[in-house]
């Protein structure tokens, strides 16, 4: 009867543990959130612009080519020196912007593969190296055992549209990405969010108001997908690279044609084994009720799963003129 009784009150204890666990986990996770943005705010702060979404999945980050559209790497790279990880940042670093070789490449090589806690949701997974699909170009280990790079948890946000205004930059090198960049049509106009493909959103650009509109959030990704994305895209490639969906997610999109304005929501969804695996596109976490997201001005906010898909799409544009509020 006395075992009986213990393991009654074993069964009864165990779910209030395992919630005060998870209670400590989504903290963890918001902090983390919180360091993300505040960086985002130093960047802003230091630079005059938020940091910038790099080029595409096969660049990675550059130390001798600044902050910026000439930036090939990433918003997690360029956040590296704001979140103590200076000498992570200048790795590879030889004075030159030009096509990597040699040292530099073994050593930007090295920062693909090694991980920094704090873009890791601890509910989801622990900071190590993953299966990728590749390397970027500009950053291959020497005697890289098979293809394992540092991946992460949380996604910028491009806005209420996915496409990206460079449609056809795929630079062959550095300096041919500085002469195509020459010749690019520098429009914004596809893109309402404030991390984006060769980005440089200023904060006078957040009209919607920096505390009404998504910077940064917990990223969507299928358990079955956690170790190596097979399918979707989403979360097959280096923590570091530039503008892709691995560390990019959309609230969906929203046209607006003289008064007539439709939307197509990406509402964010908590990950599910086997369900909406190829939503390689959506914010989303591993926490039961609402995910993280850090805004514009350094807050983080808990957004429902259950939020109106047409406030999300809001939410994620800066400019749209029809600023939305964080439900109660």
């Amino acid at each position: 009867m006395v075992i009986a009784i213990i393991g009654m009150l074993v069964g009864l204890l165990l779910p209030a543990v395992q919630q005060a666990r998870e209670a400590a986990r989504t903290m963890q996770c918001n902090n983390q959130l919180r360091q993300l943005g505040l960086a985002c705010m130093n960047h802003e702060s230091a630079s005059r612009k938020y940091p910038s979404g790099g080029w595409n999945w096969q660049w990675g980050g550059d130390p001798d080519a600044g902050f910026g559209a000439t930036q090939p790497g990433g918003w997690t790279y360029s956040l590296l020196p704001y979140l103590e990880q200076t000498a992570l940042f200048q790795l590879g670093s030889d004075g030159v912007v030009d096509n990597p070789s040699g040292t530099y490449m073994n050593e930007s090589g090295i920062r693909t593969q090694t991980p920094v806690a704090v873009f890791h949701c601890p509910s989801r997974r622990t900071p190590k190296t993953y299966q990728s699909g590749s390397y970027p170009a500009n950053a291959v280990p020497a005697n890289a055992d098979g293809t394992y790079v540092a991946k992460g948890d949380y996604a910028a946000n491009y806005g209420s549209r996915n496409s990206t205004s460079y449609s056809n930059f795929y630079p062959s090198n550095i300096p041919d990405g500085y002469e195509k960049m020459k010749s690019q049509n520098r429009t914004r106009s596809k893109h309402n969010g404030v991390i984006y493909e060769c980005s440089e959103v200023t904060l006078g650009e957040i009209r919607d108001g920096t505390t009404n509109t998504y910077l940064i959030g917990e990223k969507y990704l299928a358990p079955e997908n956690y170790e190596f994305d097979v399918s979707t895209g989403g979360d097959n490639e280096s923590l570091y690279v530039g503008a892709d969906c691995d560390t990019h997610r959309s609230c969906g999109t929203i046209e607006n044609t003289q008064e007539n304005i439709t939307f197509s929501p990406f509402p964010p969804i908590q990950d599910r084994a086997s369900y909406a695996s190829d939503s390689s596109q959506f914010f989303g976490s591993a926490h039961s009720g609402a995910l993280g997201m850090a805004m514009c001005d350094g807050s983080v906010q808990r957004i429902s799963y259950s939020i109106d898909p047409e406030t999300h799409a809001l939410l994620g544009a800066r400019n749209d003129g029809r600023p939305a509020k964080i439900p109660e």
